[in-house]
């Protein structure tokens, strides 16, 4: 496994293109490595009418305007859409970044584009065996000249795409911490496993399921890379951590902010972040909402960062 990754889980509900394009610039310039926009329609922590961009082609708009940084989607639910489609819009996007995709899937958690637009939200049991079978069409089509599939929910005849991903292997996610099902189906098909960290006590059984899982069908956990999505407010000195903490969840919505996981100073991130780092967890992205905290998104690159990667001992 590689070294610790940070990076910026920056949605797509700014209000404009250009707003958009500003964080990414801007989390590239600081060092970031890795930044991601959602497939959600009409995010169900926000009002119905909150703006929010459609995902795949905003990411593809916003890897063409980037250079270094990975991109990717985290994530992609199986309900949207075929997963022989989500397979060739992730091909197209590795070749219009470059080879710096990296995709993820769910199973599809609760948003208002089900009601508002008349899209089958199918039972949590079906939605997961989607994901399975979807997870195993998506790497079969990027990686085999041909594809035939009979699935309980999809089937391919003869499947072809072409071109394929730049990357030899583009790293699929899987998104979701259910520690029955979705465990299972991240240990079988994921190169990078994202989940919510809620607390170091709650994690410890989401992460012990996942390996668990993995151990059950021969798999070293070590392999696959544990990822966690977390919000913080992190301030140069501790007298504006009172302040800065009332502003931001002023007008952060009831159902975030169970997601933040530090309100203070850069020691005070760098500890709530270290029982993860020993919870084996490398990729760690700092999730924006608008309006962007500017301060917390540069002190994250510049001063956690290296301090949460100098908890690992060097390699050879």
């Amino acid at each position: 496994m590689d070294g610790i990754r940070f990076g910026v889980h920056s949605g797509q509900l700014h209000g404009s293109f250009e707003a958009c394009l500003k964080l990414w610039e801007r989390s590239e310039e600081l060092g970031y490595d890795w930044i991601s926009v959602f497939d959600f329609l009409r995010p169900w922590a926000f009002p119905p009418d909150w703006p929010c961009f459609e995902g795949n082609t905003l990411l593809a708009a916003l890897a063409a305007r980037t250079r270094r940084i990975r991109c990717a989607m985290l994530v992609s639910p199986v309900t949207w859409r075929h997963p022989a489609l989500t397979a060739n819009i992730a091909a197209t996007l590795d070749h219009v970044s470059g080879g710096r995709l990296e995709f993820g899937v769910g199973a599809g958690g609760t948003d208002r584009g089900y009601e508002q637009y008349g899209i089958p939200f199918p039972q949590p049991g079906v939605r997961l065996d989607m994901l399975d079978e979807a997870c195993t069409i998506l790497r079969r089509l990027w990686t085999d000249d041909e594809t035939t599939f009979t699935g309980a929910h999809f089937r391919l005849d003869r499947a072809r795409l072409a071109p394929k991903p730049l990357q030899p292997h583009l790293p699929l996610i899987v998104g979701g911490d259910g520690i029955r099902r979705t465990v299972a189906v991240a240990a079988r098909h994921a190169d990078i496993w994202n989940a919510l960290p809620v607390s170091p006590e709650l994690y410890q059984r989401k992460s012990d399921a996942f390996d668990a899982a993995c151990a059950a069908i021969g798999r070293d956990s070590r392999d696959v890379r544990k990822s966690i999505t977390f919000r913080a407010v992190v301030t140069p000195t501790e007298a504006e951590k009172s302040r800065r903490a009332a502003a931001e969840l002023m007008d952060t919505p009831e159902a975030l902010r169970t997601q933040y996981i530090s309100f203070g100073t850069v020691q005070d991130c760098v500890e709530a972040l270290l029982p993860y780092v020993r919870m084996g967890v490398r990729d760690f992205l700092l999730a924006v909402k608008s309006p962007v905290d500017w301060s917390t998104l540069e002190l994250v690159a510049t001063q956690v960062a290296p301090a949460v990667r100098s908890l690992l001992p060097a390699g050879p």
